[in-house]
């Protein structure tokens, strides 16, 4: 019997109002993998992410993660069910300094109540922090305030937050957007290490192909709400449709 994907999707279809944002998405995602999703804007990247982390519900199909269904749950609920997420623009307290931010994100990932009202700076948590932070390459950084710290610092950081609470699947939304050319591969360097150290499934968003090209085990294409290729990465970025749909670069020449 094959292993329960940690992921499926099965018909899934979301309209608003006329138009059609995903159309028959059927996608499994296996235990471990790095998968890559690729697409223009407007394709249906977001709108899948969306739907499969509770931010948006779908018109019609089914969303199992882990082998439970996750239709109508809420995206708190996904992410106590062990799938969690980081956003595009990184979802951080700017005011606050990189380890408060730290140690926020773990007290309420210890308990689905979290309470204010308790010391939110104790030595467990403290070092937890640091060597999550320590992980990521960034503990230097512990006492500065998210204003004072470079963007990628900022991504690192709100990143290291979501693999905070220990989750199954981990989402990430264009982890390198908006980070300096010469960041993104230390970057992407640092989160595939710990993802792997920590053995999580994890699903990203991404337009740098080059990024793509080397960080993932398999990609899904997307064009006008439907996956027009699943497969390796080599396959996908050669395929006809996606250099011409996706890519932007037309049909691959032939070596003569």
């Amino acid at each position: 019997m094959s292993e329960i994907p940690i992921l499926q999707t099965r018909a899934l279809h979301r309209n608003f109002g006329a138009v059609t944002a995903a159309k028959n998405v059927e996608v499994a995602i296996r235990r471990g993998e790095v998968v890559g999703v690729i697409g223009s804007n407007g394709a249906g990247k977001t709108t899948f992410i969306n739907m499969v982390t509770g931010y948006l519900a779908p018109s019609s199909g089914a969303i199992d993660f882990d082998g439970r269904s996750i239709l109508g749950k809420a995206p708190r609920q996904i992410t106590r069910m062990g799938m969690a997420r980081s956003f595009q623009v990184a979802q951080l307290f700017p005011e606050l300094t990189v380890l408060d931010n730290m140690l926020i994100a773990l007290s309420a990932a210890e308990s689905p109540r979290p309470s204010f009202l308790k010391p939110l700076r104790t030595p467990a948590r403290i070092a937890r922090a640091e060597a999550a932070l320590a992980e990521f390459g960034v503990l230097e950084m512990r006492d500065r305030t998210v204003t004072a710290v470079p963007q990628g610092t900022r991504k690192l950081v709100d990143i290291a937050m979501a693999l905070i609470g220990e989750p199954k699947m981990l989402l990430l939304d264009e982890p390198t957007s908006g980070v300096a050319v010469e960041e993104k591969f230390p970057l992407m360097d640092a989160v595939m290490a710990a993802v792997k150290k920590h053995g999580v499934t994890v699903l990203f968003v991404e337009h740098d192909m080059e990024i793509v090209a080397r960080y993932v085990d398999r990609i899904l294409a997307f064009y006008a709400g439907e996956v027009i290729a699943d497969g390796a990465p080599d396959a996908v970025l050669d395929d006809a449709r996606v250099r011409e749909l996706v890519v932007g670069h037309g049909p691959k020449r032939k070596a003569s």
